[in-house]
């Protein structure tokens, strides 16, 4: 009797994947324009991973940053076009569009105030700190964003060290989203960043989950994310807001 249990379980946990979600709302899989996927041929081969876990739509997010990548709307749209005509040449189908990760530096705040920032649906903004230290002028930028009728995400609070729990629902409770890579359950970024992963989903403070698709060790992370426990409940029964930017 304990092997036919353990045995369905073990197929019920083959057979979850990302459908429940449908979107993947940070990934870098545009070519050639950030660290992520350097070609079409890259971005093909992370596409059709992520299609083959369930996603239906792919909302492309490659890094904003004054110092590194000093991408702009033409320079992202342009990726888009590129990778858009590959997938047409391979008769892939999905759903993908552009918009940003901004770094949080010295001129995201002018990008704010002169509204040149890459929108993901109608008006969340995904942004980044540094894994040294936040920006001293969080809290501002952020209320400004929301006085401007957008919706902020803190991309992977549970990677930076120097935030605890509490810091971190702060960032929350003044109106910020936080979006989880779903691949630090795994401890694919160290047992730090897995701890604050399993805090944030056990406290329900876990808005969007995401890929942050760069290569294909990261593919090969997000599809074993789906063993562990924690995932399977942000699946099944959270609530996620991912499907609303279907």
């Amino acid at each position: 009797m304990f092997s036919f249990f353990k045995k369905k379980e073990s197929l019920i946990e083959s057979n979850l994947d990302y459908s429940a979600i449908a979107v993947d709302m940070h990934s870098h899989v545009l070519p050639g324009i950030d660290d992520g996927a350097q070609n079409p041929q890259e971005s093909i081969f992370l596409i059709r991973k992520m299609m083959a876990l369930g996603i239906t739509k792919i909302i492309a997010t490659p890094h904003i940053m004054a110092d590194y990548y000093k991408n702009t709307s033409e320079s992202i749209n342009g990726a888009l076009k590129i990778l858009k005509e590959a997938l047409q040449a391979e008769n892939i189908d999905i759903e993908i569009e552009a918009a940003a990760e901004h770094y949080f530096d010295e001129t995201f705040e002018d990008r704010i105030k002169n509204n040149k920032l890459m929108i993901i649906g109608s008006n969340y903004v995904l942004f980044e700190f540094s894994f040294i230290s936040p920006p001293p002028n969080a809290f501002p930028a952020i209320q400004r964003m929301i006085q401007q009728g957008l919706k902020p995400i803190l991309a992977h609070p549970e990677r930076y060290s120097y935030l605890d729990f509490d810091q971190i629902r702060n960032y929350r409770d003044w109106g910020c989203c936080l979006q989880l890579n779903t691949i630090s359950l795994t401890g694919y970024y160290g047992k730090t960043a897995q701890k604050m992963a399993e805090t944030l989903v056990d406290h329900q403070l876990v808005d969007f989950i995401s890929s942050d698709m760069h290569h294909p060790r990261h593919a090969e992370a997000f599809q074993n994310a789906l063993k562990t426990t924690y995932v399977h409940r942000l699946l099944t029964d959270y609530p996620l807001k991912n499907i609303m930017l279907k």
